[in-house]
């Protein structure tokens, strides 16, 4: 007698599936004040309000002349120079028809309405009791070579956005401010683990002598890489053996003190696989069937007041699944406004034939022509192809790939800052 096949689970939109877990990640309440020199990568907490204009007063953007263009007449005119302005001197206001040997970033003087670059001038020296002159071989417009005050930024201005994530850039313009301090998200606190006895961690065991079956624990390295580029605090537990207890005492100690429990593997319905049954002793677990590839099995749940997400074992779906979904999760705990990566239009220099009912997630190279190059083996357990790639096509359900076509590309640059 044949027995019925049990129901399959409906394979679930990866926006849908998105759009779930984010409203589980409310944003943590806390923050904290830290160095604006230690702040790269946070999420500021809340709006910066600037208390001055940059630059404070109209500058200089070149060396050279400080003049009136009023003073300027017939061709080649010669002006003589009354006073030296440096950065940092104050200057004072411009005699009429002279002009005032200037630098970068020095304050204009008084009176004066254009810079002149020093290369389009000849200084001509003193004679006798009369000072240095210059004469211009090239007539300058009002305004010119002229940084104005404020022009960068306004006083009351917010130039920084609560959720914002701070860059390098974003460091600068605070301290342009005067901020030696910025109000930002408290770091996600995460345990991270691997499960399976057939994990072995580089350095315990020599190639030579690894048992049948066996394999390097690769998933904990780039997971725990990529959890720390989040700014998360991560309390590595290692490898929990594969037994109900472990786990359970595993995933009971990690709860106490982290927000976000993450594993990758062990989620499936295998005697070995005890993640699932522990989870949903000590709380609640939702496993997902998501239409993507690679990486469709997914699981996210709760362990007392701690979430909690099991990644797939293999190690290309572990690390789309993160990018795709765990990413903007804990972006979102630190109460990021900007979760989406930005993707670029590019034409595809492959064939990709074999249309799949599922969304994919593609590893591809750009290439010196503007176009994209595949990896050749596209399988879920090639992490090599993850290396050599810099971005993934996101490619529709059911949709083929000829030469030329326009595919959506996803740098790994956005998603790996």
């Amino acid at each position: 007698m044949t027995l019925p096949r049990p129901p399959q689970t409906a394979l679930r939109p990866l926006d849908d599936a998105l759009a779930e877990l984010l409203g589980h990640a409310h944003p943590l309440a806390d923050h904290e004040a830290v160095s604006t020199f230690h702040a790269d990568g946070r999420v500021l907490a809340q709006d910066q309000v600037s208390a001055l204009q940059v630059p404070p007063q109209d500058n200089s953007s070149m060396d050279g002349y400080a003049l009136r263009c009023a003073d300027l007449t017939g061709p080649n005119p010669m002006l003589p120079v009354s006073q030296r302005i440096a950065a940092g001197a104050s200057g004072t206001p411009l005699t009429a028809g002279t002009a005032a040997r200037i630098f970068t970033g020095a304050p204009v003087p008084e009176g004066a309405d254009a810079i002149v670059m020093q290369e389009d001038c000849e200084l001509l020296p003193a004679e006798g009791d009369a000072p240095p002159a210059i004469r211009l071989r090239k007539l300058p417009v009002p305004g010119q070579w002229i940084r104005r005050a404020g022009e960068d930024v306004t006083r009351g201005a917010v130039v920084l956005t609560r959720g914002a994530r701070l860059t390098p850039a974003s460091l600068g313009l605070a301290a342009s401010i005067g901020l030696d301090r910025l109000q930002v998200a408290r770091r996600p606190r995460v345990a991270l683990f691997s499960t399976g006895d057939e994990l072995v961690m580089p350095g315990e065991v020599a190639p030579e002598q690894m048992k049948p079956g066996s394999i390097y624990n690769s998933n904990r390295f780039f997971l725990r890489a990529l959890l720390h580029r989040l700014g998360c605090d991560v309390s590595d537990l290692g490898i929990v053996p594969d037994r109900r207890d472990a786990t359970l005492a595993a995933l009971q100690s990690a709860a106490q003190d982290h927000d976000l429990i993450l594993t990758s593997g062990g989620v499936s319905v295998g005697e070995e696989d005890h993640i699932k049954p522990a989870v949903q002793a000590l709380g609640r677990l939702d496993l997902w069937q998501i239409a993507i590839k690679p990486g469709k099995p997914f699981a996210y749940g709760r362990v007392q007041d701690a979430h909690f997400i099991g990644l797939p074992g293999n190690p290309v779906s572990s690390f789309v699944t993160f990018l795709l979904l765990v990413r903007p999760f804990l972006l979102k705990l630190q109460g990021a406004q900007d979760l989406a990566p930005k993707t670029i239009a590019l034409p595809a220099h492959f064939t990709w034939p074999r249309a799949d009912k599922r969304r994919e997630f593609l590893r591809v190279r750009r290439n010196a022509a503007g176009g994209l190059d595949l990896f050749e083996n596209q399988s879920s357990g090639v992490l090599t192809s993850a290396v050599w790639g810099d971005g993934l096509v996101d490619n529709p359900p059911s949709q083929t790939i000829a030469p030329g076509d326009l595919v959506r590309f996803v740098p790994l640059s956005e998603l790996l800052a």
